[in-house]
């Protein structure tokens, strides 16, 4: 007989199970390709895939028949390559670490080269081993974080020869306001791009993120990099969400009790009950995930009842005011809703004054962890 996911976490002692669903996880690649139109479609994978297992995220997407994933650093890239298979290409967005080269090209990972100096290291090993050696190389068109700048841009461009001994795959820049659509950044990025690209004619481009997928058509160039709209996240602040819930997120009731008036609650003694109140403490704090910033405004639910958290977060648990359900609703052992149907990433997300990426990534390894939708 199979178990619920809330015997299955009660038997591995966790305070709480989360569940992703693979299924819908494919469901948003796929709405995410047809918005890509002609352009291929990758997948941002990095930091552990959200949070959510970068090998479980990698293998559903490669069936879905993604063929382009992008970690941040190169330890991600040489941990997730022998999960991948060889015609899956794995790029390193943070650059060319010193002393990795040899180990990237041996591996076939592909880094995204962010400076000059980078590409003369790359470019060096691949005169040295005789073969053209795979890049993409990354321009700054507005952010100020990562890649050449207009000057350095120009100068590539007048030494071809340093690009010969690469098979540049694409360039590429990173939008910084695609999550806000009316941003006027957003086309000063596109035009910066647009001038880039004319310096190194033939090569495919690579702009849009998320965001940049819904801002039109001239964004999508030839391979787009969706990250947080593949875990469900609100690619923008447009309007409602039109990506499906990936994860959702139970914790377990490890205490009930009922205080009196005037009781000081949690840390602090940040809350004092003004009413007589019954509270649930929930087996679950912010070494979990949950951020501390949460306790004044964050609530967990029960079917339909919302239930306020009360006091501070603390590292291994939280409160909820649980007055507004019958008494003896709630016990030891059962599970409250902190994401699902009453409770996107986004929403929690808001509560913490954060967002849903933060929420995602910090989640904890103490939950009990569920895959649905792939085998």
């Amino acid at each position: 007989m199979q178990t619920s996911p809330e015997t299955r976490a009660r038997a591995a002692g966790t305070g709480g199970y989360l569940v992703i669903d693979l299924a819908a996880l494919v469901a948003n690649y796929t709405q995410l390709s047809a918005r890509s139109g002609q352009a291929l479609t990758g997948a941002v994978v990095k930091a552990d895939a959200y949070g959510l297992g970068a090998f479980q995220v990698a293998t559903a997407l490669y069936d879905a028949g993604c063929l382009h994933f992008f970690v941040a650093q190169a330890c991600e890239a040489f941990t997730l390559r022998p999960s991948l298979p060889a015609d899956a290409a794995l790029y390193v967005l943070n650059g060319l670490p010193e002393d990795c080269e040899a180990s990237c090209a041996d591996q076939n990972i592909i880094p995204v080269l962010n400076s000059l100096r980078q590409i003369a290291r790359w470019a060096d090993l691949a005169k040295t081993r005789g073969q053209r050696l795979p890049a993409v190389v990354q321009f700054d068109t507005g952010m100020a974080r990562l890649g050449l700048s207009s000057e350095e841009a120009r100068a590539l461009a007048a030494a071809p020869d340093t690009l010969k001994a690469l098979d540049i795959r694409f360039i590429m820049s990173h939008l910084a306001c695609a999550d806000t659509p009316e941003n006027i950044a957003n086309a000063d990025h596109l035009a910066h791009m647009r001038n880039i690209s004319a310096l190194f004619p033939g090569l495919p481009v690579s702009l849009a993120n998320s965001g940049g997928l819904f801002l039109g058509d001239g964004f999508l160039q030839h391979l787009t990099r969706p990250g947080i709209a593949l875990y469900g996240g609100a690619p923008n602040d447009a309007g409602p969400n039109p990506m499906q819930a990936v994860v959702s997120l139970h914790a377990a009731v490890i205490q009930t009790r009922t205080v009196p008036t005037g009781t000081r609650i949690g840390y602090g003694g940040a809350h004092t009950a003004t009413h007589d109140m019954r509270l649930a403490t929930l087996g679950a704090g912010y070494a979990d995930g949950l951020p501390r910033s949460l306790s004044p405004r964050g609530a967990a639910w029960h079917g339909d009842i919302r239930l306020p958290i009360v006091g501070r977060i603390s590292m291994d648990s939280l409160m909820v005011d649980i007055t507004d359900l019958p008494e003896g609703t709630l016990a030891e052992g059962d599970f409250v809703e902190l994401i699902g149907p009453h409770q996107s990433i986004d929403t929690i997300a808001a509560d913490a004054g954060t967002i849903s990426y933060e929420i995602l990534t910090a989640l904890g390894r103490r939950f009990y962890r569920e895959y649905r939708g792939h085998t």
